[in-house]
């Protein structure tokens, strides 16, 4: 360690007796504090809120720990939020074991461990419905920690942050961590605008180094190289990648060996050379463009194996890719472990999974996990069972599992870091269509590369393919433009407690303090400098419109008077083109009508297009055309050509010129009969007629339009007719109607977007106060009915819907496995198109009509309120759960699935019963079980929580 200066060690002696609690807080760490991580904690313990934006893998948590101690230290509570289940869990075991079970709780839809804690962690909706119940467990609360405050801009889940940081009662200090946004600022100003004194700091520096490179073919290369540029030094794409690509691109693949020109071999570094290494062809899939064939996902391992890059994890963005890169590995014999390595794998796999049933391991794949796992690799998606993934993460950070394949859900907060991130692709499907990764999702991607106080550096890999530019490569991994945009809308739940808690006038005003409205207003400011400009502009072209140019007086008058002249010159000018319009319909249907009577040897005239001339007719295509198409004439001309026209090639009708016989036999294919008809077509002697002039025929409709003619005269008798400048200023008054509409467009831009959000809560109110879920009072006194505290416990996409259920009551007579079947239909979401006809069970039936009825009356108000439509249950999950809370066996259940279309994993199977389970609970707590419905809730809720849908519950 170096040695500090005198004034060094002053100043941080001077920090330790200012921040004594920050001083006791380092001296408990096994590393020095990185400057942003001392910065953040300093303005905590100086009793300001804190926004900390840093890379992944920085070490952000650091200043969220020392809320905690903080909080612990003064006798305070903190509340430590996360986006997800799995992190509050992974955070929960962190607090633990640094602080105690005694003094950490934990808060999820899934488990309630010592919730009366000083220091409880939990996901951000479980603080956000503390905060509407008004909870007890708000009291002596002093810190929130807002981990991953980023996701306020996820569509379905950011407003709940936005709520909460609203909603937090003014003396608790927040701090809030994200990952590296380039509006950071932005968001800072508006954190000090609703929560006040906020220290904002960033960091954009990674704390361990990060090298991207691409493989091609059999070969690594580095992606950048360093250039000289004056006295400075600059990044640009290797050439020595650049050329490989195009060597491979354009000619055939290297599959093994050398490639042309190329260095032999050496690990990859930052000297721009790649390394190389015997093999045969890639076996990962057919090759592509110029025979190229990618090399495999078990050929990639071993090369990142030898050159000592891993742990590893590959990104492939598709759960079947995930397991098939495993099943590969496992197949091709490759193995990452030694015999210690799998003793101690075995230990945590008995661990995590000793209470699946015996009975369900088969359907589980378990066997076959457990051999990945114990040679070393694993896949990580959405699909796998919770205890599945929760193996792999903890076998991952032990270094046990030293190759994942996973999708992108493992970039979102899960503490996974590995030494090399491997990118096979840079196009994910996002749910509607295959689209590019943006700069900000590769980053967040290959930023799990490099592990602090392990790697030295970390490394980034793209395998490059067909149609992949290095400099596009290099465009992603270079760009620091990664906005943080508010997703946060105002909901019926929302409306409902705002209402309640605050009323109408206060509620809108919170609303106006969100972070979208204040992103809003802010672009506002952008389009008012513009109308002003506009404006500006409007009033110059106005006073040269008006032949005053440059007069300090202007004249309005001469303004108005050249405006009315314009108007009479556009008038002229529209009628003008509706009669040419309709002349030329007529023509056009004149010419169609005289194509139908044509008849074969007919000798025409061809006027237009390329084949004008004589022509005979071969056919004249009226029985051939589709019933109101068209005719379309089979002819021969002059130059021995045949085949069919059409109406464009007639701009005016055609009339038979004389007659031809033609021969019995007639195919115009043959190319002695075409030379021997345009011999006798010759032969005939007849002359082309010229053309009767299309538009003078035009001309004179107009002529005889009474109209035309009045609007002709009224110009040609105004007083700006005359004028010597009269076109310069006609050029003027041209520009000033294109600035007006756009100036127009701006300001209903501007209209739209200030108050938006309060004029869509107001919307939402008339359509609830409609619906009777608030009073019909005035705003002032506007109150929450019955059916709105109802509402204000339902959380979720369609909380209307479920409310609108309740009242009505059409699931009254349920038993627990339809009421599980009906509420599944409004948390489950399809996986794009499962190709299968939903099953629904016949005792559900009605409840499920009756269902649909009321959604189908809610989505016409909220179409005539001009509101986000409820979204239309999905019944894909219906059967699978009401078997399962029937009492089938999961083998059962998948299979039936299977059997209907749906490719349901065991995964997924448990994660939506768990969104059932969280939906059945509120309606259990609304219902209450005193009612049938809420007692069918409970009982529901009971059944489903068996098996592995109740392993890793607490």
């Amino acid at each position: 360690m170096a040695t500090r200066s005198p004034a060094e060690a002053y100043e941080q002696a001077r920090t330790r007796a200012a921040h004594p609690q920050l001083g006791r807080f380092a001296a408990g760490l096994s590393f020095e504090l990185d400057d942003f991580q001392r910065r953040s904690c300093l303005a905590l313990e100086e009793g300001h809120g804190v926004l900390v934006c840093a890379p992944t893998g920085a070490g952000k948590t650091v200043v969220g720990e020392f809320a905690v101690h903080l909080a612990l230290a003064r006798g305070q509570k903190c509340f430590y939020t996360t986006p997800i289940k799995a992190l509050s869990n992974q955070k929960y075991a962190d607090l633990v074991e640094r602080h105690g079970a005694d003094a950490v709780g934990l808060l999820t839809g899934d488990a309630a461990i010592n919730g009366s804690a000083p220091v409880v962690v939990m996901t951000t909706e479980v603080l956000r419905n503390m905060l509407y119940a008004e909870s007890g467990a708000l009291e002596g609360l002093a810190y929130v920690v807002m981990d991953e405050v980023h996701y306020l801009a996820d569509r379905f889940r950011g407003a709940v942050w936005e709520e909460v940081i609203l909603h937090l009662p003014e003396h608790v200090q927040l701090a809030s961590l994200s990952a590296t946004v380039s509006n950071a600022e932005e968001f800072g100003d508006w954190l000090v605008t609703v929560r006040g004194d906020t220290t904002v700091v960033v960091d954009e520096t990674r704390p361990v180094p990060l090298w991207q490179h691409m493989v091609v073919g059999h070969r690594m290369f580095d992606l950048f190289a360093e250039e000289r540029r004056g006295g400075s030094t600059a990044l640009k794409v290797d050439p020595t990648l650049v050329r490989a690509v195009a060597e491979v691109d354009r000619g055939p693949a290297v599959h093994g060996g050398r490639a042309r020109g190329g260095p032999r071999s050496g690990p990859p570094g930052r000297n721009g050379r790649g390394y190389d290494r015997r093999g045969g062809p890639g076996r990962s899939g057919p090759p592509g463009r110029s025979g190229f064939r990618p090399p495999s996902r078990v050929d990639v391992i071993e090369r990142l194996d030898a050159a000592g890059l891993l742990p590893a994890i590959t990104f492939i963005f598709s759960r079947a890719g995930c397991d098939a890169a495993v099943t590969q590995c496992v197949r091709s014999g490759l193995r990452l472990t030694g015999p210690d390595d799998v003793t101690a794998i075995r230990e945590v796999v008995e661990r995590r999974t000793s209470g699946l049933p015996d009975a369900d391991l088969e359907v589980l794949g378990f066997w076959e996990w457990r051999e990945g796992l114990e040679r070393g690799v694993a896949a990580h998606h959405a699909g796998l069972l919770p205890a599945f993934k929760e193996t792999v993460e903890e076998l991952f950070v032990r270094g046990l599992v030293r190759a994942v394949f996973a999708t992108e859900t493992l970039a979102l907060g899960i503490n996974m870091p590995a030494r090399t991130v491997v990118l096979e692709k840079l196009v994910k499907y996002n749910g509607e269509a295959h689209v590019e990764l943006t700069p900000g999702e590769y980053t967040q991607l290959t930023g799990r590369a490099g592990r602090r106080g392990i790697d030295v550096e970390g490394h980034a890999v793209v395998i490059w393919s067909p149609g992949v530019d290095p400099e596009q490569v290099a465009g992603l991994a270079s760009t620091r433009t990664y906005p943080l945009r508010s997703s946060f809308r105002p909901g019926y739940n929302m409306a409902v407690n705002l209402v309640d808690r605050l009323g109408v006038e206060d509620a809108r005003e919170l609303l106006e303090q969100s972070f979208a409205q204040f992103q809003a207003d802010r672009s506002v400011v952008g389009l008012a400098k513009r109308l002003e400009r506009n404006r500006e502009a409007l009033s110059g072209y106005a006073e040269a419109a008006g032949g005053r140019q440059g007069s300090d007086s202007g004249s309005e008058t001469d303004f108005r008077a050249f405006a009315e002249y314009m108007d009479l010159r556009r008038r002229v000018s529209e009628r003008e083109k509706m009669l040419s319009r309709q002349g030329r319909s007529a023509q056009k249907a004149e010419a169609a009508a005289s194509l139908e009577a044509l008849r074969p040897g007919d000798v025409i005239a061809v006027h237009g297009g390329k084949r004008a001339g004589l022509a005979v007719v071969l056919d004249p295509g009226v029985d051939r055309s589709p019933r109101g198409m068209e005719p379309r004439p089979l002819v021969l001309t002059e130059d021995r050509w045949a085949g069919r026209l059409s109406l464009s090639d007639f701009p005016e009708p055609v009339a038979a010129l004389g007659q031809m016989k033609l021969p019995r036999k007639l195919d115009h294919r043959v190319p002695r009969l075409r030379r021997d008809l345009a011999n006798a077509l010759r032969e005939t002697g007849i002359e082309p007629p010229l053309r009767t002039g299309s538009s003078r025929r035009r001309r004179g409709s107009e002529n005889e339009d009474a109209e035309l003619a009045s609007l002709r005269r009224a110009l040609r008798a105004h007083p700006c007719h005359g004028l010597a400048d009269r076109d310069d200023r006609a050029r003027w008054y041209e520009r000033y109607q294109r600035l007006e509409r756009e100036t127009e467009q701006l300001q209903q831009r501007v209209r739209s977007t200030t108050h938006s959000l309060a004029r869509t809560f107001d919307r939402i109110r008339g359509l609830l106060g409609e619906r009777g879920y608030l009073d019909d009072a005035p705003d002032a006194q506007q109150d929450v009915t019955e059916h709105g505290r109802r509402l204000s416990r339902l959380w979720g996409e369609s909380d209307l819907l479920v409310a609108e259920c309740l009242r009505h009551g059409v699931w009254r007579g349920l038993g627990p496995a339809e009421i599980a079947a009906v509420a599944s239909s409004l948390v489950y979401d399809s996986r794009r198109d499962d190709g299968g006809v939903p099953r629904v069970p016949d005792d559900a039936a009605t409840a499920v009509e009756q269902t649909v009825a009321l959604w189908q009356d809610l989505v016409a108000d909220e179409r005539r309120h001009d509101l986000d439509r409820t979204r239309e249950p999905d019944l894909g999950f219906a059967w699978p759960v009401h078997r399962w809370v029937r009492g089938d066996t999961l083998a059962v259940v998948l299979d039936g699935a299977r059997a209907h279309g749906l490719e349901l994993s065991a995964g997924d199977f448990v994660r939506w019963c768990r969104q059932v389970v969280d939906l059945l609970d509120q309606i259990r707590a609304v219902a209450g079980t005193g009612d049938t419905v809420g007692r069918a809730a409970a009982d529901a809720v009971r059944m489903i929580r068996r098996g592995v849908v109740a392993v890793g519950e607490a």
